[in-house]
């Protein structure tokens, strides 16, 4: 299917040059001369090489139909991940490599959906955004509250993310599972 280069996002899987690629980034650049563009990174779902390629706006690509699968993530074992199918039972696992950095964001039992390319287990998309805990944020510097200041704080998965100053340890936070940046307090 081809879709505009515009609409290109990140977990879309295109083929491009004969093989598949996972669009991994995207960033929409409007440069004060010419015309605007996509900047995507892409990684080849069968070799893992990355490629770094730019799209014109008015550029099509050829997005591939993949099947989606509910799954529950059961637990991880070193690098490898084990899934059950919500429908059929069966389980498969999936290696750090084929999840990407998402992996941080599993949780036991988090509702997930796995994305198939000819019977053969590609991707997986997770919820939009989590609930996670600060584990330790760093204090507030006197005088910086009057701006927009933002300071490290580290999740209870590991991850260190940037938290407005008045996030303190022991905060729950929705964090964004596509981009790994905190979106705003959660509601207890």
């Amino acid at each position: 299917m081809k879709i505009s280069a515009v609409d290109i996002r990140p977990g879309n899987v295109l083929e491009h040059q004969g093989r598949l690629w996972a669009v991994t980034k995207t960033q929409h650049v409007q440069p004060g001369k010419g015309g605007a563009f996509m900047q995507v990174e892409m990684k080849d779902i069968k070799i893992g090489t990355k490629l770094n390629e730019r799209f014109r706006s008015e550029d099509s690509v050829e997005r591939v139909r993949l099947d989606e699968m509910p799954f529950q993530f059961l637990y991880a074992n070193g690098d490898e991940y084990s899934f059950m199918n919500s429908e059929t039972y069966e389980s498969i696992t999936l290696t750090a490599e084929q999840i990407g950095e998402q992996a941080d964001f599993l949780a036991e039992n988090m509702a997930v959906i796995i994305l198939h390319y000819q019977d053969e287990p590609i991707s997986v998309q997770l919820p939009e955004t989590v609930v996670l805990q600060v584990v330790e944020a760093d204090a507030v510097v006197k005088g910086q509250t009057a701006s927009s200041s933002y300071k490290p704080a580290k999740l209870s998965n590991g991850r260190r993310v940037m938290v407005p100053p008045f996030i303190e340890s022991g905060t729950l936070v929705v964090v964004n599972t596509a981009t790994g940046e905190y979106m705003k307090r959660a509601e207890q």
